[in-house]
């Protein structure tokens, strides 16, 4: 008995190749433009020079008298006293002539007698080792302030991003392909 002749076939799958590179990214993100203005602070300083004040007037007064008017007030100044006494010495004199009768009363007597003659006040004022008046006078020092200001303008760059692509390749490292081998014949028959 003779076999069957079977039909081969042979089948070969394709193959595809595939090569491919990574993109690549390029990042670059520029400085801050950062612009700064400052204004400097003020100080203003007044110093005022101190102040020394001398009064000799008391010491002058009562040295030459000082100003006429205030002489004249001093010389003066015992005058209603003087008058006063003046008025009382007169009066005692009338009570004693009113009463004439008693000895040691006579016109002679009561007017006769040399009077001295009343004292006029000083001249000059009173001397003192406190007639100086020194007073020395500091004013506080005047500071004023004025602020300063600082100005800060920023400008932010936005980021330069570049990308370049990879190479992406595909091609066929094997095609498919299918193979029919026919049974052979035998010629013999």
């Amino acid at each position: 008995m003779s076999a069957i002749p079977m039909l081969q076939i042979r089948q070969q799958n394709g193959r595809i190749g595939i090569d491919a590179d990574l993109g690549q990214y390029s990042i670059r993100q520029p400085k801050v433009d950062l612009q700064i203005k400052s204004n400097p602070a003020m100080i203003r300083i007044d110093q005022h020079q101190p102040e020394l004040v001398v009064d000799s007037s008391r010491a002058n007064a009562a040295i030459t008298g000082g100003p006429l008017l205030e002489m004249t007030s001093r010389l003066y100044s015992n005058v209603k006293q003087i008058y006063l006494e003046g008025i009382a010495k007169r009066v005692e004199q009338g009570n004693r002539m009113a009463e004439f009768f008693k000895p040691g009363n006579t016109i002679a007597e009561v007017y006769g007698k040399e009077q001295a003659l009343p004292t006029l006040g000083e001249h000059r004022g009173e001397a003192s080792i406190d007639n100086v008046d020194i007073h020395f006078n500091v004013r506080k020092t005047d500071i004023e302030i004025e602020k300063g200001s600082v100005d800060i303008d920023v400008k932010v760059n936005k980021p330069e991003i570049d990308y370049q692509r990879g190479k992406l390749q595909i091609y066929m490292m094997q095609y498919p392909s299918i193979q029919f081998i026919p049974p052979e014949v035998d010629q013999t028959v």
